[in-house]
């Protein structure tokens, strides 16, 4: 693994613990993610599994810190990983096919929207939390709001990210 990619990386995990701290919670705790639009930037920028792995687990334990949801934690824990490999396994396969710039906001919007489900899902049904809602009114409030964030965070940010890796010694080809 390349130090200077692993550096990138950690940077963008950082500002999305920032994100995620100040986020504030929008419905029984629960607030919009966007750590995941930091976690989906490092894999377009580094489409390895091995990064993939490390973003993974690391978003995870830091959104599992920082969350302010009963039952968070092991939610958190679970839906990133499946999250991030969703998102690695779809890039890889339609990046041959569809241009960057618009497979990324894309990809983004899906990929809130599969971390949404995954980690309602399991706060609702394996951890038992009980929210006062139900899985449709949650999604609707917090997922869909998170979705749209990430996708304008990442329409933005992406390109300009893009741009700067082009000009800059970190490569894909280094990693």
């Amino acid at each position: 693994m390349n130090i200077r990619i692993l550096v990138l990386l950690s940077l963008l995990l950082g500002i999305g613990t920032v994100l995620h701290l100040v986020m504030p919670g929008v419905l029984f705790g629960m607030k919009p993610d966007l750590q995941l639009a930091m976690m989906f930037l490092g894999i377009l920028l580094f489409p390895r599994v091995k990064y993939v792995l490390v973003l993974a687990f690391a978003t995870g334990i830091l959104t599992a810190i920082t969350t302010t949801m009963p039952g968070g934690q092991i939610s958190n824990l679970i839906d990133k990983p499946i999250t991030a490999f969703a998102f690695f396994g779809l890039y890889v396969l339609l990046s041959k096919v569809v241009k960057d710039v618009v497979l990324a906001p894309v990809m983004t919007a899906f990929g809130t929207m599969i971390s949404g489900s995954v980690f309602l899902s399991v706060a609702l049904f394996i951890v038992g939390v009980d929210l006062g809602a139900g899985f449709g009114a949650l999604f609707a409030t917090v997922v869909i709001p998170a979705t749209i964030a990430n996708t304008v965070i990442i329409f933005v940010v992406y390109p300009i990210l893009q741009s700067i890796m082009k000009r800059s010694s970190i490569s894909l080809q280094e990693a």
